[in-house]
């Protein structure tokens, strides 16, 4: 249900959040997320005009995450660059449904609201503190929650 956008751009700032205040290039992102470099520079800039993301241009530069993971939700990243479309009308256009949905409509935008009502009360530390056999990303070298302790 999600699109392969979502999918790239979450690994992206899953990464980042690793060290959220250091700049990180794009082509070291796409390293560690094992995402198509020109593919992620898009993604990135979605994520800037999303206000995910921040980006400075230079010597040192990069991109930076916007808000600490602690207060960035799953459900901003998800809407900044593939946003979930709920169901409001008929999407056949039957007019006499209008926004009445049929129980098959009905059912698919109630299962597109509970994913946006656990996209919202998730953040990005949450995520990433989650006791877990699998660390998101950790089968890449340089990533700090992937150092033993």
């Amino acid at each position: 249900m999600l699109s392969q956008t979502v999918e790239y751009a979450l690994r992206a700032v899953t990464y980042m959040a690793t060290a959220p205040k250091a700049p990180h290039t794009v082509d070291r992102i796409a390293e560690a997320t094992h995402v198509p470099v020109a593919y992620l520079a898009k993604v990135m800039q979605q994520l800037v005009r999303g206000k995910i993301v921040a980006s400075r241009r230079g010597v040192g530069g990069g991109f930076m995450l916007a808000k600490q993971p602690d207060t960035l939700r799953i459900l901003e990243v998800v809407q900044a660059v593939d946003p979930i479309q709920r169901i409001t009308t008929c999407p056949l256009g039957i007019a006499s449904h209008g926004k009445k949905l049929c129980p098959l409509h009905r059912r698919l935008d109630n299962a597109l609201a509970e994913m946006e009502r656990a996209f919202s009360t998730s953040t990005l530390a949450e995520v990433l503190a989650e006791p877990s056999q699998s660390i998101p990303l950790c089968s890449f070298p340089g990533i700090p929650a992937c150092s033993p302790n």
